[in-house]
């Protein structure tokens, strides 16, 4: 993020010039908000487009906070959200890559209480194989309230639909999530006396699915 100062660099040296009535007010009121929701907002535009456009992202979302200072409300973050999702809108490429960097967003964030490092990836393949058969709409509502904490009143906002349409997304996605994280994790069939399964067949628990029940 780029923090906007009120100043300007020429050749030769630091001009300062001298703020307008209000602007430094305004650049504390920025800089507050920038601290509280900028690690928010550039996770939500790390699902949204590649690693290195998110400073972009964070960058204009901010400026245009910067801009409009009366627009902003009085719980800021669901706003910041959609003046990200408005600013992605013009970096998206196509379905397929959207896809691939969502993906690998949800890949890079993924936490796990798995007791090994084998156990952890397979927990997180197995989620992220879940989370392929929800749309795109239905992966955005569950993380929207899951990892980014919103009410569905506010995740509708950002979602740009009503509160009903986004609650009937979410309810779909968790019945879609648990059935292919059930079906993707079933225990193997009974092996003989003394045989052992493999690592990969053993329960576990998916810290997502947990979270979103």
């Amino acid at each position: 993020m780029r923090v906007i100062r009120v100043e300007q660099r020429t050749q030769g040296g630091v001009t300062r010039h001298h703020a307008p009535e209000g602007a430094t007010d305004r650049e504390a009121e920025l800089s507050g908000l920038f601290r509280q929701h900028a690690a928010r907002v550039h996770a939500y535009a790390r699902r949204h487009v590649e690693q290195s456009q998110c400073d972009d992202v964070v960058s204009e979302t901010f400026l245009v906070a910067w801009r409009r200072p009366d627009q902003v409300p009085q719980e800021p973050l669901p706003w910041l959200l959609v003046v990200a999702r408005n600013v992605i809108a013009n970096q998206r490429r196509t379905a397929r890559r959207a896809d691939q960097v969502w993906f690998a967003a949800v890949r890079d964030g993924w936490t796990s209480a798995a007791p090994s490092a084998d156990e952890a990836v397979h927990e997180r393949d197995s989620m992220v194989r879940a989370l392929e058969q929800c749309t795109r709409a239905e992966r955005e509502a569950l993380l929207l309230t899951a990892w980014d904490g919103l009410s569905p009143a506010q995740a509708a906002e950002v979602a740009d639909c009503s509160v009903r349409a986004f609650t009937v997304r979410l309810h779909r996605a968790r019945s879609r999530l648990r059935a292919a994280y059930a079906a993707d994790t079933a225990p193997a069939p009974a092996r003989p006396a003394g045989e052992h399964a493999p690592s990969s067949h053993r329960p576990r628990t998916a810290t997502l699915a947990q979270e979103l029940s």
